[in-house]
């Protein structure tokens, strides 16, 4: 190359550096089957992909020239590579299925679906077991039956068991406590076992029935009753034909009520995808026993914007299953290159067999083209919401003079009842609207009140009397709550640990725009921290509310700036409001939840070895946790369930240095 010829693409330093990382792990990989991992400067995942033979497949990536733009920006910024060996190529797909949702990485297609599931369930724990929804791990004594698409699918099913069978829905402890019927015994949806309206034996027979409705056996349930209703009949019980009858017209409402079914197909998915400008949708819907458990709606993300339909659901139902048993049978919308691995990969994990067809015909083919139909309106809603918000952006930016459209907006609030309780949250939004995986809270350690100007103290109640001097500076005294030692203690723990992950602010986790819920002294407490940590460039805008607390006649304050309103049918005095109301939405039921948690607590949880289940005894025999605390070890021995050894350990933690042979009360 001649001393005047620009170096090209392949002959940058940053990429041959890539490369050589990539040939030094080569040395020592392995033909194995397995995963690998390349990862940037900072350890952060760039890329997992899995392989037949490792470094058969990894030696590609030296080849710079035949790499697409995409791939050479990937190996550009690989500094290290890290491999599993596994046994067989599909245990590899499995584990790099679980690492793409762990671990995010930035070229990869990635499901972003942060939501578990909810499942239906049946305890067999209490001698009239109780219908509910559940989400998160599974424990023993209950039968779950899903998954289902969100928490309206399985209430609308809850209903329906209730209609049908009149099962129990009520807690064990509301259960045990009734002595008359409640409601829904009045409106004909619980029989009642509470206060004996029906026998152990007969409510048995319901909960089996319920679970062979549960299984797809709706007809043998229906030619049962029907016979049953015409005995009645006969006998000339007309109360319990009538209610028969019921039982059947709510069974046949059920079957009706699916906008698809699939005749003789027991538990199925149904996996549609739609494309439309780079961007992906794909549609699920879930059935379980031959009922639609209705379906959910997920957008990949990819950086290719040409990425081909095949290897989007391919990278898609991988994931998807990562956390979900997979269906006996799963109908998908195109015809994937590596359909024979994935449903191996899928037959491993659920321990059965699972098949992949892509149906050409019938019932099966309508499915699919129902769901592609969901797909492609659910793409174009997306498509259309996105523009919406584009614009909307596009005004933050221009309103408070943004070098650019921002693409991380972070909105704060704090919570609390006169100080007790305190917490701080932050909301973040985005161009594809709230982004709630990224949502944190603070709960308050006892922050010092900030130092804060005179002009500022000056609008607080009382004026410069309402302030104490501490440290050479004007401080709102903490007492009570104080809101700007909140904002300054939550500003220091969020941005103080984003600048120890983050030095050069290189990650994509830094705001281009932060809200604050509050006035001047928030904005204050907030503009003396950022200074602090040297973060005094990123924008501050505070949201004060306006006279009355009236919705549309907001104040906003910002650095150097008169503070200003906006015209009350502005639409992006409108966004701002929907940021500021989720931010307080989250920050009152983030406070609602601790004080829960905090009330429900008591002494008896901070002594070793005592569950839920000894703590329960202990307060049904002594009334109280005082009482516990004041029983002697002799009392303490004699109540049921607690054991010499649980006695003298709960002795011995309220009564620290007492004589053991002291067995009387203490």
């Amino acid at each position: 190359m001649t001393e005047d010829a620009a170096p090209t693409d392949l002959e940058l330093v940053p990429v041959m550096e890539g490369v050589a990382v990539i040939e030094a792990a080569l040395a020592t990989m392995p033909f194995a089957p397995g995963v690998y991992r390349m990862l940037d400067a900072k350890g952060d995942a760039l890329y997992v992909g899995k392989a037949r033979s490792l470094k058969k497949r990894v030696v590609a990536y030296t080849q710079i020239a035949r790499l697409p733009e995409r791939l050479r920006r990937m190996v550009h910024a690989t500094r290290r590579m890290e491999i599993i060996t596994t046994g067989s190529e599909a245990e590899a797909l499995l584990l790099e299925a679980n690492l793409i949702k762990k671990l995010r990485p930035r070229f990869n297609i990635v499901l972003r679906d942060d939501k578990s599931y909810p499942w239906l369930v049946l305890t067999e724990d209490h001698e009239f077991p109780q219908i509910t929804k559940h989400r998160g791990d599974r424990r023993k004594g209950a039968s779950y039956w899903g998954p289902f698409a969100s928490a309206w699918a399985v209430n609308q099913t809850i209903t329906a068991l209730e209609k049908v069978f009149l099962l129990r829905s009520c807690r064990d402890t509301v259960f045990e406590s009734r002595d008359r019927p409640c409601l829904l015994h009045q409106i004909k949806r619980c029989s009642a076992p509470c206060v004996e309206r029906i026998s152990r034996e007969d409510y048995a027979g319901l909960v089996k029935d319920a679970k062979k409705f549960l299984s797809g056996e709706t007809p043998s349930i229906q030619k049962r009753l029907a016979r049953e209703m015409e005995e009645a009949s006969m006998a000339m019980e007309f109360e319990r034909a009538a209610a028969i009858r019921d039982r059947i017209r709510g069974l046949t409402h059920i079957q009706g009520q699916n906008s698809i079914n699939l005749e003789g197909v027991g538990d199925a998915d149904v996996v549609a995808l739609h494309q439309i400008a780079g961007q992906s949708c794909v549609q699920v819907f879930f059935f379980r026993g031959g009922r639609n458990n209705g379906n959910r709606s997920f957008f990949p993300t990819h950086l290719k914007d040409d990425a081909a339909a095949e290897e989007v659901l391919s990278a898609f139902l991988t994931q998807l299953y990562d956390d979900l048993p997979p269906p006996p049978l799963v109908l998908l919308s195109h015809d994937l290159p590596d359909a024979g691995l994935i449903a191996e990969a899928l037959t491993l994990k659920a321990g059965r067999k699972v098949e992949l067809h892509r149906p050409q015909r019938g019932e099966k083919r309508s499915a699919i083209d129902h769901a592609a139909t969901n797909a492609r309106e659910a793409l174009e809603r997306r498509l259309a919401e996105g523009t919406a918000q584009a614009a909307l952006l596009e005004g933050v930016a221009r309103l408070f003079d943004l070098s650019e459209t921002p693409r991380r907006i972070e909105i704060y609030d704090n919570s609390h009842i006169q100080g007790s309780h305190a917490y701080g949250v932050m909301v973040v939004a985005g161009p594809e609207g709230f982004l709630k995986n990224a949502y944190r809270k603070y709960a308050i350690q006892g922050a010092v009140a900030p130092r804060i100007p005179a002009s500022v103290a000056a609008e607080v109640p009382g004026g410069l009397a309402a302030t104490r001097r501490a440290g050479g500076g004007d401080r709102i005294a903490s007492g009570g709550g104080d809101d700007f030692a909140m904002m300054r203690e939550v500003f220091e723990r969020r941005f103080g640990r984003a600048l120890k992950e983050d030095p050069e602010r290189q990650g994509e986790g830094w705001p281009d725009l932060v809200l604050i819920d509050g006035g001047a002294g928030q904005l204050s407490a907030a503009q003396e921290v950022m200074a602090e940590l040297g973060l005094g460039d990123l924008p501050l805008v505070a949201v004060a509310k306006g006279p009355d607390r009236d919705a549309g006649r907001e104040w906003f304050h910002r650095t150097g700036a008169a503070p200003f309103q906006l015209p009350p049918r502005d639409p992006v005095l409108y966004y701002l409001q929907r940021l500021r109301d989720e931010a307080h939405r989250f920050a009152i039921t983030t406070h609602r939840a601790g004080r829960s948690k905090a009330i429900t607590r008591s002494e008896l949880d901070e002594v070793p070895g005592v569950g839920s289940a000894i703590k329960r005894r202990l307060l049904h025999h002594f009334g109280s946790a005082r009482g516990v605390r004041q029983a002697g070890l002799e009392d303490l021995r004699n109540c049921p369930g607690i054991g010499p050894s649980m006695a003298s350990r709960i002795h011995g933690h309220f009564h620290p240095g007492a004589a053991g042979a002291n067995l009387g009360k203490g």
